[in-house]
C-alpha cells in the first residue's frame, strides 16, 4: 500500500509489525504454556482488533477470546482521562489468567480501568500486551495483577499516530503500517 498523502512518515511498516507480533506471540505462548487453566485473551475494541487477530492466530495454546470496549478519546487527539467501558465481557474470567491486549498505552487511564474491572471479576492474574507504549504521556503506571506481566510491541515517540487499527475520528484504521498523521489533518 502506498503512503497516504495525509501521513507525514511511517514509523513501523508491515514487515516490522509482522516480525514483532510473531516475537510477542512466542514469548506469550511460552509464558502461558504452564497455566493450569486456559487463559482468556481480552482485546480492547476497536483499536486493538488487527493486533489482537494477528497475535492470537500465532498463539499455540488453547485460549478463550473476548473483547471489552472502552473509549477515552472520542474524536479528539487527547485522552479525556475518564475512560468509559461501554461493552463488558461475555467470558467468565473468575479464577483464570487474563491477557489484556491493547493497541496503545499512553496516559494509562484506560488500561488501568480495564485491569481494575478484570481484577474485580476475579481474574487470577492480568497481564497486558500493548502493541505500542507511549511512556512520554504516562500519568498512571500500568500495574499487572498477580503473576501478570507487561509485554510491549514498540515504544512509541510522542506523535499522533494512526494505522494498524489506530484511528483519528474513526479513520485510518485500515492502514497496514503505523504512521504519523500530519498535524493539519487533526488540528
Amino acid at each position: 500500500m502506498a503512503l497516504d498523502s495525509r501521513i507525514e512518515k511511517i514509523l513501523w511498516n508491515e514487515d516490522q509489525i509482522s516480525r514483532r507480533v510473531s516475537e510477542l506471540a512466542a514469548e506469550i505462548t511460552d509464558e502461558f504454556r504452564s497455566s493450569s487453566t486456559p487463559p482468556v485473551f481480552v482485546g480492547v475494541a476497536i483499536g486493538a482488533f488487527l493486533f489482537f487477530a494477528d497475535l492470537v492466530r500465532k498463539i499455540d495454546l488453547p485460549i478463550s477470546l473476548d473483547f471489552v470496549r472502552a473509549q477515552s478519546y472520542g474524536s479528539g487527539t487527547c485522552s479525556n482521562e475518564a475512560p468509559v467501558i461501554s461493552s463488558d465481557l461475555k467470558v467468565n474470567v473468575q479464577g483464570r489468567p487474563v491477557l489484556l491486549v491493547e493497541d496503545i498505552v499512553d496516559t494509562g487511564h484506560t488500561i488501568s480501568s480495564i485491569i481494575a474491572l478484570l481484577k474485580a471479576k476475579g481474574a487470577s492474574s492480568v497481564s497486558v500486551c500493548t502493541f505500542l507504549d507511549k511512556p512520554a504521556r504516562r500519568k498512571v503506571e500500568i500495574q499487572p495483577v498477580g503473576q501478570g506481566k507487561l509485554y510491549r510491541g514498540f515504544e512509541c515517540p510522542d506523535y499522533f499516530i494512526v494505522g494498524y487499527g489506530l484511528d483519528f475520528a474513526e479513520l485510518y484504521r485500515n492502514l497496514p503500517y503505523i504512521g504519523v498523521l500530519k498535524p493539519e489533518h487533526y488540528s
